[in-house]
């Protein structure tokens, strides 16, 4: 397979491991950017380095490093450093999350904390980090994993609807903040998502390959889009109607 000998760009991805940061990973070494991926997993990272060298094989540079988000006082001093290991950066996505299935009142509250400690403090803590890096360098571009969920609480997943709900709400904030700092701010907003660790996810409607929705994810970056969801339909129709229906009918069909 054969890419563009050009260096596209350099970015750095967290939570690259598996999932969509590791589709993204692919989908954009394939375009020939320089790539710094992070997460906690170091071993599985080099895997995913070897695989996208095995797979594309004038693949540009791809560096790795250790960062738990859910750590938010190292991000900055991981993404500077990974940062300087690439001669600079231009796209910083702070994808990293996680998500849960708990009961409201059943003695496991320290799941939902985990869940807002890692999706919305550790993405805001990418996000500040990356907006740091760029102020100094005189410009980038900071792109945010959200979810669909932001428009609407999910029973068992209050914690994560109301990560990924603060989460658009604080990029969209950062936006307008950073709008005359020559930093765009793009805000993701996934639908269903079929990768190795959504458990069940290949039965719901609508879904679609981590593969596809890369492909669909890296234009709206290269279009420096503000806000987009992926897949585009039928998401784009579902989230505009959802607002409006009553809480007790929307709790029947999640």
């Amino acid at each position: 397979m054969t890419t563009n000998k050009k260096p596209t760009g350099k970015a750095i991805i967290t939570g690259a491991s598996s999932g969509i940061g590791k589709a993204l990973a692919v989908e954009m070494a394939k375009k020939g950017y320089q790539l710094g991926l992070v997460a906690r997993r170091l071993d599985v990272l080099e895997q995913v380095k070897a695989e996208i060298i095995a797979q594309i094989p004038d693949a540009q540079t791809v560096e790795v490093a250790t960062l738990d988000v859910a750590q938010d006082e190292t991000i900055y001093p991981v993404l500077e450093q990974l940062s300087n290991t690439l001669g600079g950066v231009d796209i910083i996505i702070a994808n990293a999350g996680v998500t849960a299935i708990n009961r409201t009142g059943t003695d496991n509250f320290a799941s939902d904390k985990h869940v807002i400690q890692v999706n919305l403090i550790g993405g805001m803590a990418t996000v500040d980090a990356a907006a740091k890096i760029f102020r100094a360098s005189g410009g980038g571009h900071i792109v945010g994993m959200s979810s669909v969920s932001a428009w609407t609480g999910i029973a068992g997943s209050s914690a994560y609807s109301s990560s990924k709900a603060g989460f658009s709400n604080y990029l969209k904030a950062v936006r307008a903040e950073l709008s005359n700092k020559n930093i765009q701010v793009t805000t993701i907003h996934p639908g269903f998502i079929n990768t190795d660790i959504s458990t069940g996810m290949s039965k719901k409607p609508f879904v679609i390959s981590a593969e596809k929705a890369a492909k669909e994810m890296l234009s709206a970056i290269q279009k420096k889009k503000d806000s987009v969801i992926v897949p585009s339909f039928p998401w784009s129709i579902i989230t505009k109607i959802i607002t409006v229906l009553p809480e007790k009918l929307v709790a029947k069909v999640q």
